[in-house]
């Protein structure tokens, strides 16, 4: 192959990722803009925390439920191995409010949020309805990007507190009626192990990551293709993006929480 080809193409496949995470960054900075502005929307903002809050509970409960119940089980089988099943519950709990409960509860929002919004805001996009909003002196980012910026926002944490809580019980179960643990003492040393910073790490998690998903799926939504094809490779994009953040976002988080 022609180095000088090759080298070529290395250039204009950087500087294309150097432009669409310019646009991603303008696009947020706009975003945060609009969300200081009235009018606020708030009738729109409480229609947005039922489709993303309170229809995401279900799969962030199911999800939740056999994460904690699998989780006691390999702890309690690393932990046998050196004599400290003991630790089970209090593992279990840390292990879900800090890592497993927002993490894959805002992965599972963000395979159903993030790719909702996209769908609908580039179907919006496609069929010209975005245009009649400015027809009618409606800014569609202050419309329809902001209430579900904050819709998301406030859901999550809500969500990865129930998720959580979902979770320690699925653990609880299994630890009582599978590993032999007495229900009181597991209980005793769930909550006497768990400090503030555990769970206040998680639900701030949970915020930044509700952000991020709706974020996504805003971006892609109002940059889609035209075509069912372009709101097809939208509603991809927004989810694969959304995930991404949200598992780099979780390290960042981590570190500036639990650094040494």
């Amino acid at each position: 192959m022609n180095p000088v080809a090759t080298l070529g193409a290395t250039g204009r496949g950087l500087a294309g990722a150097l432009g669409a995470l310019g646009r991603f960054v303008g696009f947020t900075g706009q975003a945060l803009g609009w969300m200081l502005r009235p009018p606020f929307h708030l009738r729109e903002v409480a229609a947005q925390l039922v489709q993303i809050g309170w229809l995401s509970l279900p799969v962030v409960g199911m999800t939740a439920l056999f994460t904690g119940a699998a989780l006691a089980l390999q702890i309690f089988a690393g932990s046998a191995r050196y004599g400290a099943e003991f630790a089970v519950p209090s593992i279990t709990a840390i292990g879900m409010v800090r890592e497993l409960g927002p993490v894959l509860g805002g992965l599972m929002v963000a395979a159903r949020v993030a790719s909702s919004i996209a769908a609908e805001i580039g179907t919006m996009k496609v069929s010209e309805q975005l245009d009649a909003l400015k027809t009618l002196a409606v800014e569609p980012m202050q419309f329809l990007t902001v209430p579900r910026l904050v819709a998301a926002t406030l859901a999550m944490p809500v969500l990865v507190a129930v998720g959580d809580s979902i979770g320690i019980l699925g653990g609880y179960a299994v630890g009582v009626t599978r590993l032999g643990f007495d229900g009181p003492t597991y209980l005793r040393n769930t909550l006497d192990f768990l400090e503030f910073w555990d769970i206040a790490s998680g639900l701030v998690k949970g915020a930044v990551f509700g952000f991020l998903v709706a974020l996504s799926g805003c971006y892609f939504g109002m940059n889609s293709g035209r075509g069912a094809q372009g709101v097809g490779e939208a509603t991809k994009s927004a989810v694969v993006l959304a995930s991404v953040l949200i598992l780099a976002s979780n390290y960042l988080l981590t570190e500036a929480f639990f650094s040494a």
